[in-house]
């Protein structure tokens, strides 16, 4: 039996945690039960109709949330010349080449996003084995290899985020702080929606959005409905 805290309990209190609520509401509940004196961010999960074993069935994608994550995002540039000074003009916290691959390589990983040139992701290749299992290896799909790294870089910072299907099709995503109010994180949960539905896999039949929830860094679960996923 899991072990649920009074504080949690407190939290739950007058609360029906069977009803679906929508997204605006949920949020209205989460701002409302928030006891803690820090900005908590806001995070959803989405349960989805989808078999992670089969590589055709594998959702991931990155969208950009029109009001940012609220995150300072630190993001490291693969790139030489011209490149490397554009990842610089346009805010990247570290640049470099192979002389950042060997910090990589003896495990300097101060950073949250990775983007690299196409030139660059050979000599990535010494490094794939660190940078994969976090997340950070560059992949064309996702916009981080990419030659335009200027623009890669400024959308990082702007609040672009990556999503996945993780184990059990489950995909979590933060959309925002609580400061941010009812509407900007509507707005945020929408975009994330929608970048999802619009990532369903062909082969994926039968329901799509199966659960939804979104919750506090320290709160409790508040379930959505599924309709608002869309």
């Amino acid at each position: 039996m899991a072990f649920v805290s009074k504080r949690m309990k407190k939290m739950a209190e007058g609360l029906d945690l069977t009803k679906a609520y929508t997204v605006r509401d949920a949020i209205d509940v989460l701002k409302s039960k928030s006891t803690v004196k820090f900005d908590e961010s806001v995070d959803v999960a989405i349960v989805l109709g989808i078999d992670v074993s089969k590589s055709d069935q594998n959702v991931r994608g990155m969208v950009a949330l029109p009001n940012g994550t609220g995150k300072t995002v630190r993001v490291a540039v693969f790139a030489k010349s011209e490149k490397a000074a554009d990842a610089k003009v346009a805010g990247a916290d570290i640049v470099g080449d192979d002389d950042l691959i060997e910090k990589v390589s003896k495990g300097f990983l101060d950073f949250d996003r990775v983007i690299a040139t196409p030139d660059m992701m050979a000599a990535l290749g010494k490094v794939a084995k660190i940078l994969g299992p976090k997340g950070l290896m560059p992949n064309p799909k996702l916009g981080t290899v990419s030659t335009d790294v200027k623009g890669a870089v400024l959308r990082a910072k702007a609040g672009e985020v990556e999503f996945r299907a993780e184990k059990g099709g489950v995909v979590h995503a933060g959309i925002g702080k609580l400061s941010f109010g009812t509407d900007k994180l509507a707005e945020n949960f929408k975009a994330l929606a929608s970048a999802i539905v619009k990532a369903k896999p062909a082969t994926s039949k039968g329901v799509f959005i199966k659960k939804a929830a979104i919750s506090t860094t320290q709160g409790v679960g508040i379930k959505l409905e599924t309709s608002e996923v869309k």
